[in-house]
C-alpha cells in the first residue's frame, strides 16, 4: 500500500506529533491525531489551575501545524503575550480554547469549531476528554505528580499511570481500528509518547488493530532520564508498563539498533534544524514502513 492512499493515526504530543502532523497533511481526511493531554506547565498549567480542564497547549500547536505559517489563522494562534502582567506568557491560541471549553459542552466540539475556523481537514483529537495528570513512582516507591515533576525525575520512574484513569473518545477508538498506518512520537518519551499509551482504549485499540504501529525515535537524545535508555530499553519500559507491546518497527537514526523489534534507520535531520525531522525525509521513511510491513511479524492480540 502507498502512503497517499493509507489511513493514518499519528499519537503523542508537543512539538514532534505536529511536525508528523504538518509532513503528512496531504492526506487530508485520511490523517488523525490524537494528542496527549497531560501537560500543567507554561500557559496551558496556569489555565489548568484557573479552571479543572484538560492541556490544550499540545492540541493547539498540532493544529496551527495543520494551516500554512504564514497565514492570518496561524498567527492568531499563535501569538503570545509579553510582559509580566496577568497576560504576560499566554498563547492566545491556548486562551480561545480555554474559552470555547467553558462555552460548549465538550472539549470535542471546542476543537471542531477551531478546525472550522482555521479550515483544517485533518481530525485532532484529545486523548481523553476527562482532565487527568501523570503520576510517576520512583523504585522506592515515592511519587511525583504532574508533568513538570516528572521532567524534573533524576532518574526513570518504575511506573507512570494517570490519575485519574480515564477513556478515550470513540472516534480515536474508530480510528485506530480503520487505520492502515499508526505512528508513535517523535518527542518527550516520558511525557508525550507515553501518556496516550496509559489510556488503555487507547493502547487496547493499538494492538487490535490491524495497523502496523510503528515508533519514530528521536533525532537527538533528550535531555531527561530516558534519553540514556537504549532503544531496548524503552521498549522493555512500555512492555513492564503496560503489560504488553503495542510496538512492530521503529524508524531511527544511524546506528541505533535493537534485539527485540526491526529497524529502520534513516538520516531524517533538517537541513535548516538538525534536531527537526525533516518532512520529505519523514514521508520517505513511513513510505518504506508502511510497504514493508509484509516482511515483519505481526504482534500478538493481547489487550494491555
Amino acid at each position: 500500500m502507498q502512503l497517499s492512499n493509507a489511513k493514518v493515526v499519528a499519537i503523542g504530543g508537543g512539538h514532534g506529533l505536529g511536525r508528523v502532523l504538518a509532513s503528512l497533511s496531504f492526506l487530508e481526511k485520511n490523517l488523525t491525531g490524537i494528542v496527549a493531554t497531560t501537560d500543567n506547565g507554561g500557559s496551558t498549567g496556569r489555565l489548568r489551575k484557573r479552571s479543572s480542564s484538560i492541556a490544550w497547549g499540545d492540541l493547539r500547536n498540532c493544529l496551527t501545524q495543520l494551516v500554512d505559517k504564514d497565514s492570518v489563522g496561524s498567527q492568531l494562534f499563535n501569538f503570545r503575550f509579553d510582559g509580566l502582567d496577568e497576560l504576560g506568557g499566554h498563547n492566545l491560541g491556548n486562551l480561545i480554547l480555554f474559552g470555547l471549553g467553558q462555552i460548549q459542552s465538550r472539549p470535542l466540539d471546542s476543537i471542531k469549531l477551531v478546525r472550522r475556523l482555521l479550515r483544517v481537514k485533518t481530525s485532532v483529537l484529545p486523548m481523553s476528554e476527562t482532565p487527568t495528570d501523570l503520576m510517576a513512582f520512583y523504585p522506592e516507591g515515592r511519587c511525583k505528580v504532574g508533568e513538570l515533576s516528572v521532567d524534573e525525575m533524576p532518574i526513570m520512574p518504575k511506573n507512570l499511570m494517570l490519575a485519574p484513569l480515564v477513556k478515550t473518545l470513540d472516534s480515536a477508538k474508530a480510528a485506530l481500528v480503520d487505520a492502515d498506518l499508526i505512528i508513535l512520537g517523535p518527542g518527550s518519551f516520558l511525557t508525550s509518547v507515553i501518556p496516550p499509551l496509559l489510556v488503555r482504549d487507547i493502547a487496547n485499540g493499538i494492538i487490535e488493530s490491524k495497523a502496523h504501529c510503528v515508533f519514530i525515535d528521536n533525532i537527538v537524545k533528550e535531555n531527561s532520564p530516558a534519553g540514556k535508555l537504549s532503544i531496548d530499553e524503552k521498549l522493555q519500559w512500555i512492555e513492564h508498563n503496560l503489560s504488553c507491546q503495542p510496538i512492530d518497527s521503529i524508524i531511527a537514526p544511524h546506528n541505533v539498533t535493537s534485539s527485540i523489534l526491526p529497524v529502520d534507520n534513516f538520516d531524517l535531520s533538517s537541513a535548516k534544524v538538525a534536531h527537526y525531522h525533516d518532512k520529505q525525509k519523514l514521508i520517505a521513511a513511513l513510505e518504506h514502513c508502511l510497504t514493508d510491513t509484509a516482511k515483519q511479524p505481526r504482534k500478538k492480540t493481547v489487550n494491555c
